[in-house]
């Protein structure tokens, strides 16, 4: 692997002063460039956003919309670029575009077909569908070292392989924890107070540079990766978009205040285990210390997340609102069947030593 001199943040606010695409530290004032179209419905958007608003978006979308994979790529990006107008926006794009009612109704249609498939491959229609011990009881046994896509890049994952996996995370790590921020004033008590306090702790304890999507960043330039926002979106396919499209759509509407409380604690209670095998995996490979600080900082902080998500967010939320117990459950099962789809693309392209990219990443 190749090093260079100045440590990653050194790198990265260097890197910044020389533009968006030259690299930089994640800044709510620096926008991505908008990504290029996967079909029919990212098309209609994209060349909506290219000029100012109100959208003129052809009335055979909703066809389209209907017809559509709703894990593909062309609804996915569709649904990424619809919510992205609610986080910072792309370059050159109208602000204005966040609220237009016609591309709105669109992302409507869109959720609409996503949500229903995600409930017909979770929700089975029995009591076990509000059993909220029950399914988080899997994630809480931390599983032995077998098929996942941690335990492949710490048993003989190369290098090439770990620069994918971080681009791919990319996606979301550079907004890390913002998606969650929206469910803070649906809820009350105990819940809210402890879930802040998570937060907290994913945006740095009050220190700039310990914001987790600032270390992620830091560890992309560590890897020889552009940290700018939203690099490589370009570059991921619609499984891991479909992942960060779940936390906006629960982010965004307050009926799915539940599945965004059990899809967090799913995060939470699993990142631990696999934060540790990431930090050895790197380790192995000679990585720059800044990558491997990502992961350290999650073993811990996640260890204790885990218990108050659980017990104080789930525990009290559930006290407050039984009728939530469906929707908890959906969101940890919509995580895990999102992880799952992830992890058949990643190691299904690696185990024949190809490119999980839509493109392969320069050297």
């Amino acid at each position: 692997m190749t090093t260079t001199t100045g440590t990653a943040a050194e790198r990265a606010v260097g890197a910044s002063a020389a533009g968006p695409r030259d690299g930089g530290i994640p800044s709510g004032a620096v926008t991505a460039e908008l990504p290029s179209p996967r079909g029919r419905l990212s098309a209609a958007v994209l060349e909506a956003l290219a000029a100012p608003p109100p959208a003129r978006l052809p009335s055979s979308l909703g066809a389209a919309v209907e017809e559509a994979d709703p894990y593909g790529e062309d609804l996915q990006l569709a649904l990424y670029v619809c919510y992205e107008l609610h986080y910072r926006g792309f370059a050159g794009v109208s602000a204005e575009w966040e609220w237009d009612p016609d591309l709105l109704r669109l992302r409507a249609g869109l959720e609409r077909v996503f949500l229903a498939a995600l409930r017909r491959d979770t929700l089975t229609g029995t009591a076990s569908d509000s059993d909220v011990p029950a399914a988080l009881e899997p994630l809480l046994v931390e599983p032995a070292e077998g098929g996942g896509v941690s335990d492949f890049l710490l048993r003989e994952g190369e290098w090439w392989q770990m620069r994918e996996y971080i681009a791919h995370r990319s996606v979301y790590h550079l907004k890390e924890a913002d998606p969650h921020a929206w469910v803070i004033p649906r809820l009350d008590g105990q819940a809210k107070a402890s879930l802040v306090a998570v937060e907290y702790d994913e945006f740095g304890g009050g220190r700039g540079e310990r914001v987790h999507a600032r270390l992620f960043a830091d560890l992309m330039a560590g890897a020889g990766l552009d940290p700018s926002y939203l690099r490589y979106l370009d570059d991921v396919p619609a499984p891991i978009v479909a992942g960060v499209n779940l936390m906006s759509l629960c982010g965004l509407h307050r009926a799915l205040r539940g599945a965004l409380v059990g899809h967090f604690a799913a995060a939470e209670i699993s990142t631990a285990p696999s934060a540790r095998k990431m930090a050895r995996a790197l380790e192995r490979m000679g990585a720059a210390p800044e990558c491997v600080l990502f992961f350290t900082e999650h073993i811990e902080a996640d260890a204790v997340h885990e218990q108050v998500m659980r017990r104080d967010v789930i525990g009290d939320l559930l006290a407050r609102e039984p009728e939530l117990a469906t929707d908890v459950v959906f969101g940890i099962r919509a995580t895990e069947l999102l992880e799952e789809r992830l992890a058949d693309r990643l190691l299904e392209a690696w185990h024949r030593g190809a490119t999980s990219l839509r493109r392969p990443l320069d050297a």
